[in-house]
């Protein structure tokens, strides 16, 4: 840039400023002195000579300086959010900023900053305006321009610091921001909020949800006629209409307990942006409904408490529980109020209203003529028709009121013989190879491990505690997930029609809640059993898993089967099908197989038996909220600054303002923006001349000396003629 000449008055004193100040008292002194003589002329000269002399004691100089003016900066922020993606935005923006970088214009210099997206809250430009501008010098910070698509969400209420610097150095106290928005005008945009979605909905029911529909951008009005499209997991697809700009409830089917994604997605609007925020996925949880349960013990046992602790503890378990304190043949004259304070309700539970429990457990029961056949032939029918059973086997299981005996015994996943199946002593459980993968039994803590046979795991510190007596049984069919003394099964379970069952051969599995020998998870083992037996999804042994991450589908297949290669049939939102190998992977070989996936929307997976569903996450709900091109979020904001508000075009046509600079040049006009020239400079030479020199200095005292000699004689003359 030119360098620039100032010329200015400065000082050097010759003496110590405090010499300087008391010559000048004693001068003002001597004057005064002179005054009240009367001889006021003479004092006058006589000062005039001593401030003379003491200003040319003070060093006065005429200076010259030689300066040159800094660049100043100016922050070019180019917005690289997701939302700059759609259409043409991000060919504009990269254009326009290669327009901008390479333009000279003189003193200033671009600095250009990238405006990534954040991931959580939307795009915060006015943050990165911050940061750039915070190791860059007040005054030779120029202003700002920003390149976005008008989405910002940290947009201040007032005009930012780095904007409005308490210096002044450019001579008023705001720096522009130039708005430059990567469209051809303002845009038209529909999007879908969900205001309200229930996480958990009861299995049954139906869920409410609140939604509403907004449009945005010229030549839109609420009240406008549109169709919400509603798909479930589940395969159920309903449409309803829907007024634009305001609240509205829909339902929303919960046909079975687990996991289930709803997708919905309303009709385009003529002429939008993009359709992305047009539709959502939302995932909810069915539940039961208070899950009642039937647990009917025998005699009194050690393990009845366990039983009533376990289930009392779950608020949604509704807990019938009655136990056989005597048997009807038996009369030992004990009155029945002593007994009992109500009469076993047997016709009530066992015929009219069994088929309203989820589960029914047997703890020790032993039926000894308490149960008629028919009873016995419901319970056997409540299982078949999709109930579950539970039932634990001590002594009485092998005695005369063996249930295995009765119609129950045909739904039971083993069978025990009278006689030599008792074995009373001391072993530790052990999971089985089917009862590692097993949800039921798969990572239970403190299992033994792999490869030990029973009576090594016996001797093994830190595992579950002992068991002394179970039943061995003489066949089984079902899955056995843990086995007893000697490798006998311990634990069985299998599927009876639509029902299961589930048997444990062994009634000491309330020594794991004592903490003999350490215990064990036994409240864990029994819930995982009875919510097993009521079909919680996440137990199942058998599952088809499919998950979406980062534009990729991951198919996951677990199985008590040997890991085999096999495929399955993925369905995109679109409709489109492929088919797709699952492989054996990882160190239990479980099969999986993965692909790309883009589409949003709910994802289908089948192998013709189990299906499975999944939809990709948005990552930043902000940043998609609102995709139209619009100037309202930053014009005041540019108004407030002095700048200006300008709209790029299309892709190949960009129509980039030009840059002006200057120090009395308009922030802006209808086709150029500017920045203002700051104080910011360095001094590139400096000459000092005396203002005084000492010769005339001396000249001019002494004149002013002489003249106050000479009037002082003319007075005494006139004084003595």
């Amino acid at each position: 840039m030119m360098e620039r000449l100032t010329h200015h008055i400065g000082f050097a004193p010759l003496v110590p400023a405090w010499l300087l100040g008391a010559l000048g008292l004693v001068a003002l002194a001597v004057c005064g002195l002179g005054l009240l003589r009367g001889s006021r002329v003479a004092a006058l000269f006589r000062l005039g000579a001593a401030a003379v002399v003491l200003f040319w004691l003070a060093g006065p100089q005429r200076l010259r300086e030689s300066w040159r003016l800094l660049p100043q900066t100016a922050l070019l922020l180019v917005d690289q959010s997701p939302s700059m993606t759609l259409g043409q935005r991000s060919a504009i923006a990269r254009q326009a900023a290669d327009i901008l970088a390479h333009s000279q214009t003189p003193g200033l210099t671009i600095r250009t900053v990238s405006v990534q997206d954040n991931g959580h809250d939307g795009t915060r430009l006015f943050e990165a305006l911050d940061q750039a501008a915070a190791d860059i010098p007040p005054a030779l910070f120029a202003g700002a321009m920003m390149i976005t698509d008008g989405q910002n969400a940290d947009t201040p209420t007032s005009i930012p610091e780095r904007l409005n610097p308490s210096d002044g150095a450019q001579g008023h106290t705001t720096l522009p921001l130039h708005i430059l928005l990567a469209a051809k005008g303002e845009e038209r945009d529909r999007r879908l909020r969900i205001l309200q979605a229930p996480p958990y909905a009861l299995a049954g029911q139906d869920a409410t949800l609140r939604v509403q529909v907004d449009d945005a951008g010229p030549g839109t009005q609420p009240g406008t006629a549109a169709e919400l499209t509603i798909r479930t997991s589940d395969g159920t697809q309903h449409t309803v209409p829907v007024r634009t700009g305001a609240e509205q409830s829909i339902t929303v089917p919960v046909t079975r307990p687990g996991q289930m994604l709803v997708s919905l997605a309303v009709s385009p609007l003529e002429g939008e942006v993009s359709g992305l925020n047009n539709q959502t996925v939302l995932s909810m949880t069915g539940i039961r409904d208070r899950l009642r349960v039937l647990l009917i013990s025998g005699t009194p046992n050690q393990g009845e408490r366990v039983w009533r602790r376990l289930l009392k503890a779950d608020p949604a378990v509704d807990l019938i529980h009655f136990t056989i304190l005597r048997p009807p043949e038996k009369d030992d004259g004990t009155p029945l109020s002593d007994l009992a304070l109500i009469a076993f309700p047997v016709r009530e539970l066992f015929q009219d209203k069994i088929n309203q429990f989820d589960l029914i457990i047997l703890d020790g029961f032993e039926n000894r003529h308490i149960l008629p056949r028919t009873y016995l032939e419901n319970i056997a029918g409540f299982v078949r028709k999709g109930g579950g059973l539970l039932l634990t086997a001590g002594p009485e299981f092998i005695g005369p009121g063996s249930l295995q005996n009765t119609p129950v015994g045909d739904i039971l996943p083993a069978h025990v013989a009278p006689e030599g199946s008792m074995m009373e002593q001391r072993f530790r459980p052990t999971l089985t190879e089917a009862g590692r993968r097993h949800p039921v039994t798969a990572s239970l803590p403190g299992a033994p491990p792999a490869g030990h046979a029973p009576d090594t795991a016996l001797n093994m510190p830190g595992m579950w505690g002992p068991w002394y007596r179970a039943l061995r049984p003489d066949s089984t069919h079902g899955e056995v997930l843990m086995n007893g003394p000697e490798g006998a099964p311990l634990l069985v379970l299998d599927h009876v029609d639509l029902g299961r069952v589930a048997l444990l051969l062994s009634d000491q599995i309330w020594l794991w809640s004592r903490g003999e020998g350490g215990g064990g998870p036994q409240a864990e083992l029994l819930r995982r059993v009875s919510h097993w037996l009521m079909k919680e999804p996440e137990l199942e042994e058998e599952q088809l898993v499919a998950s979406l991450a980062d534009g990729t589908l991951t198919v996951t297949r677990h199985s008590l089967a040997a890991s085999a290669e096999n495929t399955v049939t993925v369905v995109s939102p679109s409709g489109k099908n492929e088919v797709l190998t699952l492989r054996p992977t990882g160190p239990d070989g479980t099969p999986q197989a993965s692909m790309p996936a883009t589409e949003d929307g709910i994802w289908q997976v089948t192998d013709g038996v189990r299906t499975a569903y999944c939809a990709p996450g948005q990552n930043n709900a902000a940043e998609f909220s609102q995709l139209r091109a619009t100037a309202g979020n930053l014009a005041d904001m540019a108004r407030q600054t002095g700048g200006g508000v300008f709209w790029l075009g299309e892709s190949g046509s960009v129509h980039v303002p030009a840059i002006r600079s200057g120090a009395h040049t308009p922030p802006h006009g209808a086709d150029w923006m500017a920045f203002g020239q700051g104080g910011g400079h360095v001094v590139t030479g400096r000459a000092a001349a005396p203002l005084l020199p000492a010769w005339l200095a001396m000249v001019v005292a002494l004149a002013l000396i002489l003249a106050g000699w000479w009037q002082e004689s003319r007075r005494r003359m006139g004084t003595t003629l």
